[in-house]
């Protein structure tokens, strides 16, 4: 095959390899993990359940003054205070729980009855290596596993199953995970 003909052949491929590498998109986010806050009634009792029971790591919590908060659109003039839960203590991109408590403050309760019982944000979902002993933790604890979990999430034995608890606030926790 004559190198002109060889040219035509693949010329449409590279072009085609070409286009498709300049349009995809930039990267854009500085972390590949989403790390978000949960307004807690009892700080103590969220930081015992989120460590202790769930077995996430405590990093460095903080304070965020009044100020801070006011002029973010956080509070309405309230300072924060903050303990940071990690899946991970040794991973500076791990996703991180940021339990969240406004002193002096009664914040209402969200209706978590069901996932679908208010608009927003509704559970956690925190995959485990071994589903059994995480709910022994929670039992345990004092918890519950809701409904019938935990459940199959394929037809195999070995398939991972799934199961919702509640923090001590009544926040929907889906873990899910083997049996063992």
């Amino acid at each position: 095959m004559s190198r002109r003909k060889l040219l035509a052949a693949f010329l449409p491929a590279v072009l085609a390899f070409a286009f498709v590498q300049e349009s995809k998109p930039a990267k854009i986010f500085a972390h590949d993990t989403i790390h978000f806050g949960i307004v807690v009634s009892n700080i103590e009792a969220a930081a015992a359940f989120y460590g202790g029971v769930l077995g996430l790591a405590e990093r460095e919590g903080f304070a965020a003054p009044a100020e801070l908060c006011t002029a973010a659109g956080l509070t309405n003039g309230e300072p924060l205070q903050v303990r940071v839960f990690a899946t991970s203590a040794e991973n500076k991109d791990a996703t991180m729980v940021k339990l969240m408590t406004v002193p002096g403050v009664t914040s209402r309760v969200s209706d978590n009855t069901f996932i679908h019982s208010q608009l927003g944000i509704s559970y956690l979902t925190i995959r485990v290596l071994d589903l059994d002993a995480s709910l022994a933790r929670v039992r345990a604890a004092g918890g519950a596993v809701l409904a019938k979990g935990p459940v199959p999430l394929g037809e195999r034995p070995e398939s991972d199953q799934l199961a919702v608890v509640r923090d001590p606030d009544g926040n929907l926790i889906e873990l899910i995970g083997p049996r063992h």
